[in-house]
């Protein structure tokens, strides 16, 4: 395809800003609930700023892989790799020096190799088995892709923490957890581009109604699980946020076994998630007040 001249947004645009934008709230959120009264904000900010690097080189590397099927969806037509906007080359090069720097500032963050071993299975996970093996060939794909979108909040905890716990495992299933409702979600809403690029999710295998069965069991054992890590020291503010923000969601997708229109019951859904996880990591970073 003929390339249109890249820029600044072309480089950017290739990062994926939103998904590095929303990993960089859950691993502050994290960050700050194991940081507690005692926050070193240097620290803070060097393990930010890594993991967002490495979430954004791990996105240009799936938009590489991904530009094929790119060009078949309506949202991700305009994507740098998919227009041809950049050579497949120069984008590698570029993921490749957006991962060395994360890494690099991890390491300035702790001087410990735990957090970088946690962000690289994470990264392990989403460009290799995910993006280039079971996206396209099996309905289990999503559950796999959120294990890598679990994974910066668990590094969060553990630069400031110092190594895992009960509290680390518990934040890898919270988040694990609620990336399926909300993966699912888009899925049904955004169904004729993912029809179109033969991508075998749930919702468009095995039909709406078996996808909001198992969206309403993931939301159950997200609202099970979300408030015991108030136990574990986030604190009652948490508690009330993750008992109020769980069931309001849970409740809209119980609402969805009787919707009408799906495809705006399932934005409804994906744009209350969001709303979710952002209150419940601002409610966790508020027990470093």
């Amino acid at each position: 395809m003929p390339r249109a001249p890249a820029t600044y947004k072309t480089y950017l645009a290739l990062t994926k800003p939103g998904i590095v934008l929303g990993n960089l709230v859950s691993v502050t959120g994290a960050f700050l609930f194991a940081s507690g009264g005692a926050v070193d904000w240097r620290q803070g900010a060097l393990a930010a700023a890594g993991v967002s690097l490495v979430v954004a080189s791990g996105c240009a590397v799936n938009n590489v892989i991904d530009r094929d099927i790119d060009r078949l969806m309506q949202r991700t037509r305009s994507r740098p790799m998919a227009n041809g906007a950049l050579a497949v080359p120069v984008a590698l090069v570029y993921a490749a020096l957006l991962l060395l720097a994360g890494l690099a500032l991890l390491w300035a963050a702790t001087q410990r190799l735990l957090p970088q071993a946690l962000i690289l299975c994470g990264y392990a996970v989403y460009t290799g088995l995910y993006s280039l093996r079971l996206k396209r060939s099996s309905v289990h794909g999503t559950l796999v892709g959120s294990i890598a979108g679990a994974m910066p909040p668990v590094v969060g905890y553990c630069v400031a923490h110092g190594g895992l716990d009960a509290a680390a495992v518990l934040l890898f299933a919270v988040f694990c957890l609620w990336q399926m409702p909300h993966s699912y979600a888009i899925a049904i809403f955004r169904a004729a581009d993912y029809r179109a690029a033969a991508i075998p999710v749930l919702p468009l295998v095995r039909g709406h109604a078996s996808a909001k069965r198992h969206m309403i069991a993931y939301m159950l054992a997200f609202l099970a699980a979300a408030p015991l890590l108030a136990a574990l020291g986030a604190g009652r503010l948490y508690l009330l946020a993750a008992v109020v923000a769980g069931g309001g969601w849970l409740a809209l997708g119980i609402a969805g076994l009787t919707a009408r229109d799906d495809a705006r019951w399932a934005r409804q859904v994906f744009f209350l998630s969001i709303a979710v996880v952002t209150l419940l990591s601002a409610a966790m970073a508020l027990r470093a007040a």
